[in-house]
C-alpha cells in the first residue's frame, strides 16, 4: 500500500512538473511571435510614414502643376526651352 502512495505521489509531482513545463514553453513561444509581430509593425509603420510623406510631396507638386514657375521650370529643365533672347551658356567639363 505505502508503494502506490509513493508512485501517487511521485506521478502527481511528475503531472505537476511536466504541466509547468509546458506552460513555460508556450509562453516563450508566444513571446518570440509578439516579438516578430512587434518588428513588422514598426516596420510598416517607418513604410506608412515614407508613403505619406511622399503623398504630401504629390499633393504640393499637384497645386503647382499649373503655376507659371513650375511650367517655365519644367519647360527649361525637361525640354530646353529657353525665353527669346535670353543667353545660355553650356559648360563642358
Amino acid at each position: 500500500m505505502k508503494r502506490n502512495i509513493k508512485f501517487g505521489v511521485l506521478f502527481k509531482k511528475l503531472l505537476i512538473t511536466l504541466l509547468i513545463v509546458y506552460i513555460a514553453s508556450i509562453f516563450i513561444n508566444q513571446q518570440k511571435t509578439l516579438n516578430a509581430y512587434k518588428s513588422n509593425s514598426e516596420y510598416y509603420e517607418s513604410q506608412i510614414t515614407k508613403e505619406k510623406e511622399y503623398q504630401d510631396e504629390l499633393l504640393s507638386l499637384k497645386d503647382n502643376l499649373n503655376s507659371p514657375e513650375y511650367i517655365e521650370q519644367i519647360a527649361r529643365d525637361k525640354l530646353d526651352m529657353y525665353l527669346p533672347n535670353e543667353r545660355i551658356y553650356k559648360v563642358y567639363n
